[in-house]
Protein backbone atom coordinates (compact mmCIF):
# COMPACT_ATOMS: atom_id res chain seq x y z
CA UNK A 1 0.00 0.00 0.00
CA UNK A 2 2.67 2.39 0.70
CA UNK A 3 4.39 1.86 -2.48
CA UNK A 4 0.87 2.53 -4.46
CA UNK A 5 0.75 5.97 -2.52
CA UNK A 6 4.34 6.62 -2.84
CA UNK A 7 3.91 6.00 -6.97
CA UNK A 8 0.54 7.88 -6.94
CA UNK A 9 2.11 11.06 -5.24
CA UNK A 10 4.80 11.56 -7.60
CA UNK A 11 2.96 11.09 -10.46
CA UNK A 12 0.47 14.01 -9.07
CA UNK A 13 3.46 16.26 -8.20
CA UNK A 14 5.49 15.12 -11.67
CA UNK A 15 2.00 16.56 -13.63
CA UNK A 16 2.00 19.99 -12.17
CA UNK A 17 5.50 20.78 -13.60
CA UNK A 18 6.41 22.56 -16.51
CA UNK A 19 6.85 20.21 -18.90
CA UNK A 20 3.79 18.05 -18.10
CA UNK A 21 1.82 20.78 -18.05
CA UNK A 22 2.70 22.50 -21.18
CA UNK A 23 1.93 18.76 -22.91
CA UNK A 24 -1.56 18.71 -21.74
CA UNK A 25 -2.24 22.51 -22.01
CA UNK A 26 -0.87 21.74 -26.07
CA UNK A 27 -3.42 18.99 -25.94
CA UNK A 28 -6.63 21.26 -24.76
CA UNK A 29 -5.66 24.08 -27.14
CA UNK A 30 -5.85 21.37 -30.02
CA UNK A 31 -9.00 19.69 -28.26
CA UNK A 32 -10.80 23.32 -27.83
CA UNK A 33 -10.30 24.15 -31.58
CA UNK A 34 -7.37 26.82 -31.49
CA UNK A 35 -6.16 28.36 -34.23
CA UNK A 36 -2.49 28.73 -32.46
CA UNK A 37 -0.04 27.23 -34.09
CA UNK A 38 3.80 27.40 -34.03
CA UNK A 39 6.32 28.16 -37.67
CA UNK A 40 7.72 25.04 -38.56
CA UNK A 41 10.89 26.25 -39.23
CA UNK A 42 10.95 27.74 -35.97
CA UNK A 43 9.54 24.25 -34.43
CA UNK A 44 12.61 22.72 -36.37
CA UNK A 45 15.46 25.47 -35.29
CA UNK A 46 14.11 24.64 -31.65
CA UNK A 47 14.71 20.94 -31.90
CA UNK A 48 17.85 21.61 -33.55
CA UNK A 49 18.94 23.87 -30.46
CA UNK A 50 17.72 20.59 -28.10
CA UNK A 51 19.57 18.30 -29.76
CA UNK A 52 22.23 20.78 -30.14
CA UNK A 53 22.41 20.93 -26.40
CA UNK A 54 22.14 17.13 -25.34
CA UNK A 55 25.00 16.70 -27.55
CA UNK A 56 27.01 19.23 -26.19
CA UNK A 57 26.66 18.74 -22.88
CA UNK A 58 27.14 14.73 -23.27
CA UNK A 59 30.51 15.25 -24.93
CA UNK A 60 31.98 17.34 -22.27
CA UNK A 61 30.44 14.62 -19.70
CA UNK A 62 31.76 11.98 -21.51
CA UNK A 63 35.41 13.74 -21.47
CA UNK A 64 35.30 12.50 -17.91
CA UNK A 65 33.91 9.46 -17.90
CA UNK A 66 34.60 6.26 -16.84
CA UNK A 67 35.05 3.61 -20.01
CA UNK A 68 33.20 1.00 -18.06
CA UNK A 69 30.53 3.24 -16.62
CA UNK A 70 29.16 4.71 -20.31
CA UNK A 71 29.96 1.01 -22.14
CA UNK A 72 27.67 -1.21 -19.86
CA UNK A 73 24.83 1.71 -20.04
CA UNK A 74 26.01 2.39 -24.06
CA UNK A 75 25.75 -1.81 -24.69
CA UNK A 76 22.26 -1.80 -22.83
CA UNK A 77 20.66 1.00 -24.28
CA UNK A 78 21.84 -1.16 -28.04
CA UNK A 79 20.27 -4.27 -27.02
CA UNK A 80 16.95 -2.11 -25.70
CA UNK A 81 16.59 -0.98 -28.80
CA UNK A 82 16.91 -4.16 -30.33
CA UNK A 83 14.72 -6.07 -28.44
CA UNK A 84 11.68 -3.92 -28.73
CA UNK A 85 12.03 -4.37 -32.60
CA UNK A 86 11.67 -8.46 -31.93
CA UNK A 87 9.03 -7.82 -29.22
CA UNK A 88 6.89 -5.80 -32.32
CA UNK A 89 7.61 -8.00 -35.09
CA UNK A 90 6.26 -11.07 -32.46
CA UNK A 91 3.05 -8.74 -31.35
CA UNK A 92 2.28 -5.68 -33.43
CA UNK A 93 3.49 -7.23 -36.59
CA UNK A 94 1.46 -10.10 -36.86
CA UNK A 95 -1.91 -8.64 -35.23
CA UNK A 96 -5.12 -9.52 -37.76
CA UNK A 97 -5.96 -6.40 -39.90
CA UNK A 98 -2.15 -5.24 -39.67
CA UNK A 99 0.77 -5.84 -42.32
CA UNK A 100 4.31 -7.08 -41.38
CA UNK A 101 5.94 -3.83 -43.00
CA UNK A 102 3.80 -1.22 -41.39
CA UNK A 103 3.83 -3.71 -37.92
CA UNK A 104 8.21 -3.57 -38.11
CA UNK A 105 7.90 0.31 -39.04
CA UNK A 106 5.82 1.02 -35.79
CA UNK A 107 7.82 -0.79 -33.52
CA UNK A 108 10.98 0.81 -35.01
CA UNK A 109 9.77 3.94 -34.39
CA UNK A 110 8.77 3.31 -30.78
CA UNK A 111 12.01 1.21 -30.27
CA UNK A 112 14.29 4.82 -31.92
CA UNK A 113 14.28 7.56 -29.15
CA UNK A 114 12.55 11.05 -28.90
CA UNK A 115 15.10 13.65 -28.31
CA UNK A 116 12.07 15.83 -26.81
CA UNK A 117 11.30 13.20 -24.62
CA UNK A 118 14.81 12.67 -23.53
CA UNK A 119 15.21 16.40 -23.17
CA UNK A 120 12.01 16.49 -21.12
CA UNK A 121 12.86 13.53 -18.74
CA UNK A 122 15.92 15.24 -18.04
CA UNK A 123 14.11 18.49 -17.36
CA UNK A 124 12.12 16.58 -15.06
CA UNK A 125 14.70 15.38 -12.54
CA UNK A 126 16.80 18.28 -12.68
CA UNK A 127 13.33 20.13 -11.27
CA UNK A 128 13.13 17.29 -8.71
CA UNK A 129 17.32 18.02 -8.30
CA UNK A 130 17.83 14.24 -8.95
CA UNK A 131 21.49 13.93 -10.18
CA UNK A 132 22.04 11.78 -13.58
CA UNK A 133 25.11 10.92 -15.34
CA UNK A 134 25.59 13.93 -17.78
CA UNK A 135 27.19 10.87 -20.89
CA UNK A 136 22.71 10.15 -20.45
CA UNK A 137 22.87 11.81 -24.20
CA UNK A 138 25.18 9.73 -25.88
CA UNK A 139 23.37 7.16 -25.08
CA UNK A 140 20.70 8.56 -27.49
CA UNK A 141 22.23 7.23 -31.24
CA UNK A 142 23.05 3.71 -29.76
CA UNK A 143 19.25 3.02 -29.27
CA UNK A 144 18.07 5.19 -31.65
CA UNK A 145 20.36 3.42 -34.59
CA UNK A 146 19.86 -0.29 -33.54
CA UNK A 147 16.38 0.12 -33.71
CA UNK A 148 15.87 1.62 -37.08
CA UNK A 149 18.28 -0.81 -38.18
CA UNK A 150 17.12 -3.90 -37.38
CA UNK A 151 13.49 -2.34 -37.93
CA UNK A 152 14.26 -2.01 -41.64
CA UNK A 153 16.10 -4.76 -42.47
CA UNK A 154 13.81 -7.31 -41.08
CA UNK A 155 11.04 -5.51 -42.85
CA UNK A 156 13.28 -5.50 -46.39
CA UNK A 157 14.16 -9.06 -45.71
CA UNK A 158 10.62 -9.96 -45.20
CA UNK A 159 9.64 -8.64 -48.46
CA UNK A 160 12.60 -10.06 -50.20
CA UNK A 161 11.27 -13.65 -48.78
CA UNK A 162 8.01 -12.99 -49.95
CA UNK A 163 9.09 -12.19 -53.55
CA UNK A 164 11.43 -15.19 -53.32
CA UNK A 165 8.40 -17.66 -51.93
CA UNK A 166 5.93 -15.83 -55.17
CA UNK A 167 8.66 -16.30 -57.88
CA UNK A 168 8.76 -19.75 -56.51
CA UNK A 169 5.34 -20.32 -56.38
CA UNK A 170 4.78 -18.90 -60.20
CA UNK A 171 7.32 -21.61 -61.50
CA UNK A 172 6.73 -25.23 -61.97
CA UNK A 173 7.06 -26.20 -58.81
CA UNK A 174 10.35 -28.03 -59.31
CA UNK A 175 12.49 -27.69 -56.16
CA UNK A 176 16.38 -26.51 -56.66
CA UNK A 177 18.80 -27.45 -54.87
CA UNK A 178 22.47 -27.54 -55.28
CA UNK A 179 24.93 -25.02 -56.46
CA UNK A 180 22.11 -22.88 -57.61
CA UNK A 181 21.08 -22.18 -54.11
CA UNK A 182 24.28 -20.72 -53.30
CA UNK A 183 24.87 -18.69 -56.05
CA UNK A 184 21.44 -16.84 -54.76
CA UNK A 185 22.19 -16.57 -51.01
CA UNK A 186 26.07 -14.96 -51.60
CA UNK A 187 24.25 -12.86 -54.17
CA UNK A 188 21.04 -12.04 -51.36
CA UNK A 189 24.13 -11.44 -48.63
CA UNK A 190 25.84 -8.67 -51.54
CA UNK A 191 22.82 -6.72 -51.54
CA UNK A 192 21.47 -7.77 -47.70
CA UNK A 193 25.04 -6.30 -46.90
CA UNK A 194 24.32 -2.97 -49.70
CA UNK A 195 21.38 -2.56 -48.18
CA UNK A 196 22.35 -2.12 -44.54
CA UNK A 197 25.15 0.42 -45.12
CA UNK A 198 22.80 2.63 -47.33
CA UNK A 199 20.62 2.55 -44.40
CA UNK A 200 23.53 2.90 -41.75
CA UNK A 201 24.54 6.08 -44.22
CA UNK A 202 20.81 7.62 -44.75
CA UNK A 203 20.12 6.99 -40.23
CA UNK A 204 23.95 9.11 -39.42
CA UNK A 205 23.19 11.93 -42.40
CA UNK A 206 19.34 12.72 -40.94
CA UNK A 207 19.19 16.37 -39.21
CA UNK A 208 18.71 15.06 -35.91
CA UNK A 209 21.23 12.37 -35.71
CA UNK A 210 23.74 14.84 -37.28
CA UNK A 211 22.80 17.54 -35.08
CA UNK A 212 23.36 15.06 -32.27
CA UNK A 213 26.56 13.81 -33.50
CA UNK A 214 28.19 17.10 -33.91
CA UNK A 215 27.48 18.52 -30.56
CA UNK A 216 28.84 15.46 -29.43
CA UNK A 217 31.92 15.87 -30.97
CA UNK A 218 32.35 19.68 -30.08
CA UNK A 219 31.79 18.41 -26.51
CA UNK A 220 34.42 16.01 -26.92
CA UNK A 221 37.09 17.24 -28.92
CA UNK A 222 36.67 21.39 -28.89
CA UNK A 223 35.62 23.45 -25.44
CA UNK A 224 32.39 25.12 -25.68
CA UNK A 225 32.00 25.30 -22.08
CA UNK A 226 31.05 29.17 -22.62
CA UNK A 227 29.02 29.17 -24.98
CA UNK A 228 27.00 25.98 -23.96
CA UNK A 229 26.45 27.88 -20.26
CA UNK A 230 25.68 31.11 -21.50
CA UNK A 231 23.70 30.36 -24.58
CA UNK A 232 22.76 26.76 -24.66
CA UNK A 233 21.80 26.52 -20.91
CA UNK A 234 19.61 29.70 -20.14
CA UNK A 235 17.59 28.67 -23.47
CA UNK A 236 16.63 25.32 -22.67
CA UNK A 237 13.61 25.02 -19.96
CA UNK A 238 12.06 28.13 -22.30
CA UNK A 239 12.67 26.24 -25.29
CA UNK A 240 11.49 22.60 -24.14
CA UNK A 241 8.16 24.49 -23.07
CA UNK A 242 7.39 25.47 -26.16
CA UNK A 243 8.20 22.03 -27.82
CA UNK A 244 6.23 20.86 -25.60
CA UNK A 245 3.20 22.89 -26.29
CA UNK A 246 3.79 22.46 -30.20
CA UNK A 247 3.84 18.21 -29.68
CA UNK A 248 0.55 18.30 -27.37
CA UNK A 249 -1.44 20.10 -29.83
CA UNK A 250 0.05 17.32 -32.82
CA UNK A 251 -0.51 14.54 -30.31
CA UNK A 252 -4.38 16.10 -30.26
CA UNK A 253 -4.62 15.94 -34.22
CA UNK A 254 -2.44 12.79 -34.89
CA UNK A 255 -4.99 10.93 -32.87
CA UNK A 256 -7.67 11.24 -35.49
CA UNK A 257 -5.42 9.62 -38.16
CA UNK A 258 -5.53 6.47 -36.13
CA UNK A 259 -9.19 6.10 -37.18
CA UNK A 260 -8.03 5.12 -40.66
CA UNK A 261 -5.99 2.29 -39.35
CA UNK A 262 -6.60 -0.72 -36.98
CA UNK A 263 -7.77 -0.74 -33.23
CA UNK A 264 -4.40 -2.97 -32.92
CA UNK A 265 -2.18 0.43 -33.29
CA UNK A 266 -4.86 2.60 -30.33
CA UNK A 267 -3.88 -0.66 -27.81
CA UNK A 268 0.11 -0.87 -28.48
CA UNK A 269 0.51 2.87 -28.35
CA UNK A 270 -1.16 3.27 -25.12
CA UNK A 271 0.72 -0.14 -23.90
CA UNK A 272 3.95 -0.18 -25.44
CA UNK A 273 5.58 3.03 -23.96
CA UNK A 274 4.89 1.60 -20.82
CA UNK A 275 6.27 -2.16 -21.52
CA UNK A 276 9.59 -0.58 -23.24
CA UNK A 277 9.73 1.59 -20.08
CA UNK A 278 10.21 -0.85 -17.90
CA UNK A 279 12.34 -3.24 -20.21
CA UNK A 280 14.92 0.40 -20.44
CA UNK A 281 14.43 0.39 -16.51
CA UNK A 282 15.47 -2.93 -16.33
CA UNK A 283 18.86 -2.75 -17.94
CA UNK A 284 19.29 0.23 -16.32
CA UNK A 285 19.11 -1.65 -12.78
CA UNK A 286 21.26 -4.23 -14.01
CA UNK A 287 23.80 -1.27 -15.46
CA UNK A 288 23.21 0.29 -12.04
CA UNK A 289 24.13 -3.40 -10.15
CA UNK A 290 27.09 -3.82 -12.63
CA UNK A 291 29.01 -0.43 -12.68
CA UNK A 292 26.94 1.87 -9.90
CA UNK A 293 24.26 3.96 -12.66
CA UNK A 294 22.84 6.19 -10.48
CA UNK A 295 19.24 5.92 -10.31
CA UNK A 296 18.70 9.05 -12.71
CA UNK A 297 20.44 7.49 -15.25
CA UNK A 298 18.17 4.33 -14.93
CA UNK A 299 14.90 6.46 -15.24
CA UNK A 300 16.54 8.25 -18.16
CA UNK A 301 17.15 4.46 -20.13
CA UNK A 302 13.65 4.03 -19.29
CA UNK A 303 12.58 7.51 -21.06
CA UNK A 304 14.36 6.72 -24.21
CA UNK A 305 12.80 3.07 -24.27
CA UNK A 306 9.29 3.79 -23.84
CA UNK A 307 9.51 7.18 -26.12
CA UNK A 308 9.30 6.78 -29.74
CA UNK A 309 11.28 8.85 -32.23
CA UNK A 310 9.65 11.79 -33.11
CA UNK A 311 12.03 12.96 -35.79
CA UNK A 312 14.67 10.75 -37.23
CA UNK A 313 12.65 8.02 -37.01
CA UNK A 314 9.66 9.01 -39.27
CA UNK A 315 12.07 10.63 -42.10
CA UNK A 316 13.96 7.77 -42.09
CA UNK A 317 11.32 4.90 -42.62
CA UNK A 318 9.93 6.79 -45.34
CA UNK A 319 12.59 7.11 -47.06
CA UNK A 320 13.48 2.85 -46.72
CA UNK A 321 10.05 1.88 -46.28
CA UNK A 322 8.15 3.90 -48.56
CA UNK A 323 5.41 0.80 -49.16
CA UNK A 324 4.79 1.22 -45.20
CA UNK A 325 1.45 3.20 -44.17
CA UNK A 326 2.83 6.45 -42.54
CA UNK A 327 -0.31 7.27 -40.88
CA UNK A 328 -0.15 3.83 -38.79
CA UNK A 329 3.23 4.10 -37.42
CA UNK A 330 3.61 8.21 -37.27
CA UNK A 331 -0.02 8.30 -35.69
CA UNK A 332 0.27 5.97 -33.45
CA UNK A 333 3.69 7.59 -32.34
CA UNK A 334 2.65 11.09 -32.18
CA UNK A 335 -1.04 11.21 -31.17
CA UNK A 336 -0.51 8.11 -28.39
CA UNK A 337 3.32 6.97 -27.88
CA UNK A 338 4.70 10.09 -26.96
CA UNK A 339 2.51 12.03 -24.69
CA UNK A 340 1.98 8.17 -23.21
CA UNK A 341 6.02 8.09 -22.63
CA UNK A 342 5.96 11.44 -21.28
CA UNK A 343 3.09 10.90 -18.94
CA UNK A 344 5.01 7.48 -17.72
CA UNK A 345 8.25 9.77 -16.88
CA UNK A 346 6.44 10.27 -12.97
CA UNK A 347 6.17 6.56 -13.19
CA UNK A 348 9.91 5.85 -13.60
CA UNK A 349 10.86 8.07 -11.10
CA UNK A 350 8.53 6.55 -8.30
CA UNK A 351 10.44 2.53 -9.27
CA UNK A 352 13.43 4.37 -9.14
CA UNK A 353 12.83 6.53 -5.60
CA UNK A 354 11.53 2.70 -3.90
CA UNK A 355 13.87 0.34 -5.51
CA UNK A 356 17.07 2.39 -5.61
CA UNK A 357 17.06 5.46 -4.19
CA UNK A 358 18.26 8.76 -4.05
Amino acid sequence: MDLVLTILGTLAEQFQKPTLSFLIAGMLLAALGSKFEVPEPVYKFIVILLLLKVGIGAGISVRDANFVQLLVPAMGATIVGIAIVFLGSRTLARWRGVSEVDGLATAGLFGAVSASTLAAGMAILDDGGIPYEGFIGALYPFMDIAALVTAIVMAKLSAARRSAAELSGAGDGALVVGGGSGHRTAKSGAIEDGLLRGILVDTFRSPAISALLIGLGLGLFAQPESVYQSFYEPLFRGLLSILMLIMGMEAWARFSELRKVAHAYIVYGILAPVVHGLIGFGVGYVAHELTGFSAGGVVLLAVMAASSSDISGPPTLRGALPEANSSAYVGTSTGIGTPVAILSIPLFIALADVLIGW
